[in-house]
C-alpha cells in the first residue's frame, strides 16, 4: 500500500473535510471531481479553487455524456428538486442511477495511473437512508472488487462510513477548515437555498454544534 490516495472530490462539505484529513495524515493527495452533468458546476468551481490553493493535483473528469444512463435523478434532470430532510421519501428524486459505482470505477482507474493504493469518498452515516451506493455493504463489496481487477490492488474506503454529518463537522472545526470554500445546495443560484435536503442536513450539523454556517444562504431560508 502506497501513502498516495486518490480522494473523490465534489466540492462539497464532505469531500472538502475528507480532503483535508487525508492531508492531515501525511498522504499524498490526488482530487479527483466529475462533471456528470449535474444541474450546476458550483461545487466544481469550489473544489478547483480549493485546490488550487493547496496545490493539490486536480482533475476533473468529464463524463456528461454518460447522461442517458444517469437521467432521472433531480440533479441531472429537469426535475424539481424536492426540498425537506432527507428522511422524507421524496428525497429518493435525488438519487443518480449508480453513480458512485461509476465513479469509483473511474478513480480506480485513476489511481492505477497515478500509484495510489487507496480511493477515498465522504459517504456517510447520514446518507444511509436514501443511497444504497453510500452503505456499509455496498463499500465492502466495491473494496473487494477493486482490490482484483487490475494487477495492482486499490482500497475504496469511506472514512466517514460510521459518522454523520454533525461528527464530519466536528472532524473539519479540529482542523480549523473554512467552510465559505464550500457549496452544499442542489441548486446553483447565487446563495445557497436553505431548504433542499443537503442544505437542511448541513444547517443542522452547524446549529448541533453552536456554530455559524459561514455560507450565504436567500433571505427566506
Amino acid at each position: 500500500m502506497t501513502d498516495t490516495v486518490v480522494v473523490i472530490y465534489s466540492g462539497g462539505m464532505d469531500s472538502y473535510t475528507l480532503l483535508h484529513v487525508a492531508r492531515a495524515r501525511g498522504l499524498q493527495v490526488h482530487a479527483l471531481s466529475f462533471n456528470y452533468g449535474q444541474r450546476h458546476v458550483r461545487e466544481l468551481e469550489s473544489a478547483a479553487a480549493v485546490c488550487e490553493s493547496l496545490g493539490i493535483p486536480h482533475k476533473v473528469i468529464d463524463i456528461r455524456a454518460m447522461g442517458e444512463v444517469m437521467a432521472g435523478s433531480s440533479l441531472t434532470s429537469e426535475v424539481d428538486v424536492p426540498e425537506g430532510h432527507y428522511e422524507e421519501d421524496s428525497m429518493k428524486a435525488t438519487v443518480v442511477p449508480n453513480r458512485n459505482m461509476i465513479l469509483l470505477s473511474l478513480a480506480t482507474g485513476y489511481a492505477v495511473t497515478v500509484g495510489a493504493g487507496a480511493v477515498w469518498y465522504g459517504a456517510h452515516g447520514g446518507d444511509h437512508a436514501i443511497y444504497p451506493d453510500c452503505r456499509p455493504e455496498f463499500v465492502e463489496k466495491m473494496d473487494a472488487v477493486c482490490r482484483v481487477a487490475n494487477y495492482e490492488p486499490v482500497a475504496v474506503e469511506a472514512p466517514f462510513m460510521a459518522l454523520d454529518k454533525g461528527e464530519i463537522l466536528v472532524e473539519g472545526l479540529k482542523l480549523g477548515l473554512d467552510y465559505s470554500q464550500t457549496w452544499t445546495c442542489y441548486n446553483g443560484r447565487e446563495r445557497a437555498c436553505g431548504r433542499c435536503g443537503s442544505c437542511v442536513e448541513r444547517l443542522e450539523a452547524f446549529a448541533s454544534h453552536g456554530v455559524t454556517d459561514p455560507l450565504a444562504y436567500e433571505e427566506n431560508a
